[in-house]
């Protein structure tokens, strides 16, 4: 079984999660991705399991699951909405 997705590294800054994904960098506000994560210290964002499929990400502190694919289509109609309005 292949892996879905390579994830190379997520991390959080200032209300952002910065995913870093089969070579391509998404930047993504967690008060649209996860209340739960929005919420969340930087000690319970840090706390977090890509599943070995590639499929998706789990927080476990959090009791929080969220798929990398809707993750990428989010941050990919996000930069659309924003190419719109300038």
């Amino acid at each position: 079984m292949s892996k879905q997705h390579d994830v190379q590294g997520i991390h959080f800054e200032a209300g952002w999660m910065i995913l870093a994904v089969d070579g391509q960098v998404y930047r993504l506000p967690l008060a649209q991705i996860s209340k739960r994560l929005a919420i969340a210290s930087e000690a319970e964002q840090q706390l977090y399991r890509v599943s070995p499929s590639g499929y998706g990400i789990h927080w476990v502190t959090l009791d929080e699951d969220l798929s990398i694919n809707g993750l990428i289509k989010l941050a990919v109609h996000l930069s659309q909405e924003a190419g719109r309005s300038l």
